[in-house]
């Protein structure tokens, strides 16, 4: 398969390389990182099981962070681990303190979450942390000192100069571009829109405009009217730039109903299954994502890794990870997947997710 611009992430794999009325799904069989560093790890402890992992993603019912959560709940089989998934019905940046607070006086063992803001849910995931638990970051990352690891898509750098490539070519090297994102506090958007502004002021980049960052909340309803209004208030743009699956699916959706459908390019991060219909019908040319069930999974491996004693967070310590294979824990404690993958025409078939 096409992997996302290989050559660009190439130098970051080589060091390492999507609300308040929640509810809790499907249960079955403190202090900085670097101070969790300097505790000893044993690599050869045995793994433990029956460990309690709950997982609180950003919002519960949004596709992406299904497939996410799916992930988590088949490697805890694995690992004969207990699952639990609890999380709000909005992406608010305080939405999950509550949660967090409840999962605390549950004595779970270890917390998974895709943190909305990276500091409103620091007081609490210390608290957890101080209760014994484990905290493992996955795909949005909270402040480094209220996690032990964070488990990353990709590189940051990689993503986000990636996302620039994909609208460059889909605009022919120069014209007006506008970003969809999700959330104003989300981490993992706004670290890779600092990455693509960056990239953006090279020499090679000198032709495209980024002419505004739009917020649709990763809500579908809400990404639509923001992808309608983008055209409505630049009429010579080029292309909707979408880092969130919630996001590029409803700026596909107006742009395949309307008069701008083969004249506006749509881009950035989706799943195959949720874009195949654009990308039959031609109104997404190219668009990336890693398989967000593997983030789960891995999550999965590293938060029992953690409460086993295997590994503490410390930069350079090894584990194993089921059927993704060993993984080295990078600086910060994060821990990335791998690169992803660039669909288009030609592969898109080839997966189911």
């Amino acid at each position: 398969m096409n992997r996302f611009l290989t050559g660009v992430l190439a130098a970051g794999l080589a060091v390492t390389l999507a609300a308040c009325g929640g509810t809790t799904k499907d249960n079955s069989g403190g202090g900085t990182n670097t101070g969790q560093s300097n505790a000893a790890a044993d690599p050869n402890a045995p793994t433990k099981q029956g460990v309690k992992m709950a997982y609180l993603p950003k919002q519960l019912n949004n596709p992406y962070s299904d497939i996410e959560v799916s992930g988590g709940k088949a490697a805890l089989a694995e690992l004969k681990g207990e699952y639990k998934l609890v999380g709000p019905n909005d992406a608010s940046a305080s939405s999950q303190v509550s949660y967090i607070n409840t999962l605390i006086q549950q004595q779970q063992d270890v917390i998974g979450i895709a943190a909305n803001d990276p500091n409103a849910v620091c007081p609490s995931l210390n608290q957890a942390r101080s209760a014994g638990i484990k905290i493992v970051a996955f795909d949005s990352d909270a402040a480094k000192d209220c996690r032990d690891v964070f488990i990353n898509q990709a590189t940051t750098q990689g993503i986000g100069e990636g996302l620039v490539k994909m609208a460059s070519d889909l605009a022919g090297g120069s014209g007006e571009i506008a970003i969809l994102s999700a959330t104003p506090n989300a981490t993992n958007q706004n670290a890779w829109i600092e990455v693509a502004k960056t990239t953006l002021a090279k020499p090679e980049y000198a032709n495209l405009k980024l002419v505004k960052i739009a917020y649709g909340n990763d809500d579908d309803q809400k990404s639509f009217q923001e992808a309608q209004g983008l055209l409505q208030s630049f009429p010579n743009l080029k292309v909707i730039v979408a880092p969130t699956t919630v996001g590029i699916a409803a700026a596909a959706r107006y742009v395949s109903s309307s008069s701008y459908k083969g004249k506006i390019a749509v881009t950035g991060l989706g799943t195959p299954n949720q874009m195949r219909a654009y990308v039959k019908d031609g109104t997404v040319k190219q668009f990336a994502l890693w398989n967000p069930a593997d983030i789960g999974y891995l999550a999965a491996y590293a938060g029992v890794a953690l409460k086993s004693g295997q590994i503490t967070g410390a930069e350079g310590q090894k584990f194993k990870a089921g059927k993704l294979g060993d993984y080295t824990i990078g600086a910060n404690g994060e821990i990335v997947l791998g690169p992803p993958t660039v669909f288009d025409s030609n592969n898109i078939d080839k997966f189911d997710f």
